[in-house]
């Protein structure tokens, strides 16, 4: 028995050795580490399922092993009992990266590691920003260039409040519905929030959304200009005739509606309230001619030399005819209605041959009339169609020189002699004042105003 002893010492040692874990007393820090066991020899495909896959538990400062081919783990199995060497389960890498983790919000694991990777991802797919990941397109429909504004749990069609606003307005750089993400600045590519009971983050966003170029509503209009570029002067005229949505908020809005308001002068009519605004685009073509004429009446009169704008051009009410919708929202295509005098003043703009087709007369005979009063327009404003809103015009002007008159003057086909324009002044036979001229290049349409009745 005693010669069985010194085998059972040999056993309890080996079994020391192989399970350190096993002994009460730790190891001292300097020992050096046993020698693994040989590996088992197992076929790959004889791999236990249980092998470790844990993603991401590999020590801060570690190199991350490689990806392996086997989604049910490593191949290698020969990692000590204890030891701290993990391997990442390729499925749960990130789909672009393929180096992180996969991100899980608490509920769900998402394809990619970041927002960062899957950006890059759609953006790697040919379409770019236009090509749906999963459902949705990941870019702003309006600018294309933006992400999608995300409240947390939705993501709305804009990256931010002033593209939601733009593309409910006419076509410029694009197009879509009319959701807008709350709580964002309404400066154009402005994610920072407004200011409490504002619309936007700073003074500098302020002046800037309350000034944007009326065809691309990107960048801030020039000068004496509605346009923020030479490029989008071109584009306008290029694509004209056509009506483009002023923004509510906008200095050109806010402009107009005044005029509106202040020349209302109807003794006991309310001014009602403007709805919409649109500025009208001329084709180049009338516009050059337009602008030819002006220059003209400027050379012979010098009205700038006098303080005055070139060729004394002012801003007049014109009220007419309305057969379709055109100014109601979501309608800024032309009829193709001859008697609908709006959309053929707006497309061709005014033509003299059509005078007394509908009163038969003129108190200044034949000529193109307007007023600087926009209760006396409203007058002549009708519409043959149903709609909660009416519709006015106000139009750039070529006064140049005006001829004062009190009395009418029905045999007129031009204007006195040394004049360019007849001032049909209050008074007299006229309870409000009246603008005549005589040629069609005289005057253009501006802006198409729609109000309440």
């Amino acid at each position: 028995m005693t010669s069985h002893i010194p085998l059972a010492l040999s056993i309890l040692g080996s079994l020391a050795n192989a399970y350190p874990l096993v002994s009460s007393k730790p190891a001292p820090a300097a020992a050096p580490a046993p020698p693994p066991n040989p590996p088992p020899s197992i076929a790959p495909s004889q791999q236990p399922h249980n092998a470790t896959s844990s993603a991401g538990s590999f020590p801060i400062g570690a190199s991350a092993p490689q990806p392996s081919s086997n989604a049910n783990g490593p191949t290698n199995s020969n990692v000590p009992v204890g030891g701290n060497t993990t391997t990442i389960n390729p499925v749960a890498l990130c789909e672009f990266c393929g180096i992180r983790p996969k991100h899980f919000d608490g509920t769900k694991t998402h394809p990619y590691c970041s927002k960062t990777c899957a950006n890059k991802k759609l953006n790697s797919i040919p379409g770019g920003a236009n090509t749906a990941l999963g459902s949705s397109p990941a870019n702003c429909k309006f600018c294309h260039n933006r992400p999608k504004y995300s409240d947390g749990t939705k993501i709305h069609d804009y990256c931010s409040k002033a593209c939601a606003k733009n593309a409910a307005g006419p076509h410029r750089k694009g197009t879509g519905g009319t959701t807008t993400p709350t709580g964002l600045c309404q400066a154009p590519g402005c994610q920072n929030p407004p200011h409490t009971g504002h619309d936007y983050c700073s003074m500098a966003h302020k002046t800037l959304g309350e000034n944007l170029c009326l065809m691309c509503l990107q960048a801030q209009k020039m000068a004496n200009s509605h346009f923020c570029s030479q490029t989008c002067i071109d584009e306008a005229e290029n694509k004209g005739p056509m009506i483009l949505e002023v923004p509510s908020g906008h200095v050109t809005f806010k402009s107009v509606a005044e005029q509106f308001k202040a020349s209302w002068r109807h003794v006991g009519s309310t001014c009602p309230p403007v709805r919409r605004i649109y500025k009208i685009i001329s084709p180049q073509s009338s516009l050059a001619s337009y602008d030819a004429y002006k220059a003209a009446v400027e050379a012979k009169g010098q009205f700038v030399n006098a303080g005055r704008s070139e060729g004394n051009e002012n801003r007049r009410w014109h009220g007419t005819r309305r057969v379709c919708n055109l100014g109601d929202k979501g309608h800024t295509q032309f009829c193709s209605s001859p008697t609908c005098s709006l959309c053929c003043i707006i497309r061709s703009s005014y033509d003299i041959s059509l005078w007394g087709k509908k009163t038969g007369w003129g108190r200044f005979g034949k000529g193109i009339y307007t007023s600087s009063t926009s209760s006396k327009s409203n007058d002549y404003s009708h519409n043959d169609c149903k709609s909660h809103l009416k519709a006015i015009l106000l139009n750039k002007v070529v006064v140049g020189k005006g001829c004062k008159m009190l009395q009418d003057n029905t045999n007129l086909t031009t204007p006195p002699a040394g004049y360019d324009s007849v001032l049909a002044e209050k008074g007299g036979s006229l309870n409000y004042d009246e603008l005549v001229v005589y040629s069609n290049d005289a005057i253009r349409p501006s802006f198409l105003v729609m109000y309440e009745p």
